[in-house]
């Protein structure tokens, strides 16, 4: 087969999958499984062979018109690039291992069968957002993620946190997704056509004509689409999902795909140092006000969503300075020890019974039970905080150096105040990090109390695809030498500058959390706390159902607000009851968006139902009442109508006679 017949086989696997997955979930149950993981192995193998055939060269397009128009046509394109080929790849490996995974995670979920349609929807649309060379068709996997994520998040709808969590994903990031269209519309308009070559070809040639209009647009639904300040709030929340979905939505699909529609079309943004400018704010925003948010949350998975909004920060922040190499670079760095970390996380909820990260500080012996989770996700940790050698370690030195380079004039692409903006922000965020890496991992792992009861090892299917994830978060970093020719054909190595002050902020954020770690345990041995009820051993997707959002120990009676070991409490200070809330920003989009909008709700309504109601209801009242007047009328008897016909015809006589002599005398 041809390179572009293989990737075509990628994105159209999973789909078919899906549509077999729904057809036969009920009638034939036990192909479910079969069909949830095949069809996405079977197009990662492919995605292999694809990415290995493009080989970081030359650019491979594919072109069918999908259908006339009249005007802008709309073309059934793929365009595959360096980029393309190993974001496909991350793509279908994450989500190879989340289906693995979630076979064990949801074994007893009567809705498994949907769910994992849904999961191998999700990942074709992801795909197909990848490889598509047209930006109509990219839209069309752009918004089935949306809907995918959706019926995702609200999984355990039984509860109100989930059904809340899924509304408001949808509706934050189709806010976005508005101006979104219509920069699209404006880009089209702009250059003559959807398909990314010619769009690229006509900015080169100086055929933008709004640069900084289209720039501005497109941003908000990449804000949206990739959780990103002001458009963020949707991604802690989501976390009501079930956490193999949270991986996915982390790693490799939906907040991904804003990051990589910027560096897809880089030329466009570049084009206004305007929109460079206002993408490295953003990403300042993100990286620091994410870190801080994530230092004071205690539910396990709200502390890696914030981590993600940070790291996608990390990646905004590499294209505002006019560097994709260093942005996919980070964004498939990310997706490989971000999986770990949430699918860890899955093992060790299942394995305390809790979310809560107060609660696990509260019990021993975890670490032992769980080895796997253990080890793997201390790597992952150790690969976010960017701790030499691991892939986040090269990953952030990308994006550190590319923002250097332009704050010191070395590159011309972005404004230098966007490169210092970068720069300063993220070994701001480097500290953070570091700081809530380390703070997860003592209060998870460290913690000092009863032991649990041990209930054996965890499911064969949920640890194996932790170590196959934790090789890229291992090695991956250090191909940064030799994968030049899939990221634009330079370099992505560390500069001594750079990576010496990173690590060097990066040790003193973990080492000044462990001391105050360190005190917060002494203190909290002198103040007594009730004791946990944990439920350890219970089915994960139970555990996380009753526990998915609480800011509490799921069975137990410990408050995490009241919690005295932990350190972030300490380290944050007054900080911290604004950090746990997220600085109060769904508060102000409540007072300032949700409220005004219900009270113009209430308004509609009272005059829907009060006033036009009342109309009518008034006019139909008004015709019953003469209907009923006419209807008495008619008694049926001859006598009365003769009667009334001569005594009308008298008044009318009468009458004529008046009006005659009025007329004589006149």
């Amino acid at each position: 087969m041809t390179t572009t017949t293989l990737a075509a086989l990628v994105p159209l696997l999973p789909f078919l999958g899906a549509v077999a997955g729904l057809a036969l979930g009920r009638t034939a149950p036990g192909f479910v499984r079969p069909l949830a993981i095949l069809p996405t192995l079977t197009a990662t193998v492919l995605a292999v062979v694809v990415a290995v055939r493009q080989g970081g060269g030359r650019a491979i397009d594919a072109v069918t018109q999908l259908t006339p128009t009249g005007s802008v046509p709309i073309d059934l394109a793929l365009h595959l690039d360096g980029f393309a080929v190993l974001v496909a790849v991350l793509v279908g490996l994450v989500a190879t291992c989340v289906q693995l995974y979630s076979t064990a995670y949801l074994r007893n979920d009567a809705r498994y069968p949907s769910y994992a349609a849904l999961v191998s929807l999700f990942t074709s649309a992801m795909l197909l957002v990848v490889y598509s060379g047209d930006l109509m068709v990219l839209l069309v996997g752009w918004e089935v993620m949306g809907i995918c994520s959706y019926f995702l998040v609200g999984h355990y709808w039984e509860t109100p946190e989930a059904r809340a969590a899924s509304l408001k994903a949808f509706l934050v990031t189709k806010l976005g997704d508005v101006p979104f269209l219509i920069g699209l519309f404006a880009l089209a308009a702009d250059t003559g056509s959807f398909r990314i070559t010619k769009i690229l070809a006509a900015v080169t040639n100086g055929g933008l004509d709004h640069p900084t209009l289209i720039a501005l647009l497109l941003l908000a639904g990449v804000a949206g689409k990739s959780a990103q300040f002001p458009l963020h709030t949707w991604l802690p929340d989501a976390m009501a999902g079930p956490t193999p979905v949270s991986a996915l939505i982390h790693a490799a699909t939906m907040v991904a795909a804003g990051i990589y529609f910027v560096a897809r079309l880089l030329p466009v943004f570049a084009a206004s140092g305007a929109a460079l400018t206002v993408l490295a704010v953003m990403a300042a925003v993100t990286m620091v006000g994410s870190g801080l948010a994530a230092l004071a949350q205690d539910d396990i998975k709200r502390v890696l969503a914030y981590s993600t909004i940070g790291q996608l920060g990390y990646m905004s922040g590499a294209l505002a300075v006019g560097d994709r190499g260093a942005a996919v670079f980070h964004l498939i760095s990310h997706g490989a020890f971000k999986a770990v970390l949430f699918l860890a996380a899955g093992v060790v909820i299942h394995a305390a019974g809790t979310n809560s990260l107060a609660a696990m500080s509260r019990t021993g012996g975890l670490a032992r039970r769980i080895p796997d989770a253990y080890w793997t996700m201390t790597v992952a940790l150790l690969a976010l905080a960017a701790i030499p050698p691991f892939a986040g370690f090269f990953s952030k030195e990308a994006v550190l150096v590319a923002a250097e380079h332009t704050a010191v004039g070395d590159r011309a692409v972005a404004p230098a105040a966007a490169g210092w903006t970068v720069l300063i922000a993220a070994l701001a965020a480097a500290v953070l990090t570091a700081a809530y890496a380390t703070r997860l991992w003592l209060l998870a792992f460290r913690g000092r109390g009863a032991e649990l009861p041990d209930h054996g090892r965890q499911p064969v299917a949920m640890t194996a695809v932790l170590w196959i994830l934790a090789v890229p978060t291992i090695a991956f970093g250090l191909t940064s030498g030799v994968i030049g020719d899939w990221f634009d054909g330079h370099a992505l190595n560390p500069s001594l500058t750079t990576a010496v002050l990173a690590t060097g902020v990066t040790l003193v954020g973990g080492l000044v959390t462990y001391g105050a770690w360190r005190h917060t345990t002494a203190l909290a041995a002198r103040t007594p706390i009730g004791a946990v009820a944990a439920h350890p051993g219970a089915e994960p997707a139970l555990v996380e159902a009753e526990a998915m959002t609480s800011h509490t120990a799921a069975y137990g009676t410990i408050a995490a607000a009241a919690d005295p070991a932990d350190p972030g409490r300490l380290l944050l200070g007054p900080l911290h009851r604004h950090a746990v809330t997220g600085f109060h920003l769904d508060a102000l989009y409540t007072a300032l968006f949700v409220r005004p909008v219900q009270q113009a709700a209430r308004l509609v309504r009272f005059l829907d139902r009060t006033v036009v109601d009342t109309y009518v209801n008034g006019s139909g009242a008004v015709t019953r009442l003469l209907g009923t007047a006419v209807r008495r009328a008619q008694t049926g008897n001859v006598q009365t109508y003769l009667g009334a016909l001569l005594a009308g015809s008298l008044v009318l006589a009468i009458a004529a006679v008046v009006f005659a002599n009025v007329n004589a005398g006149s």
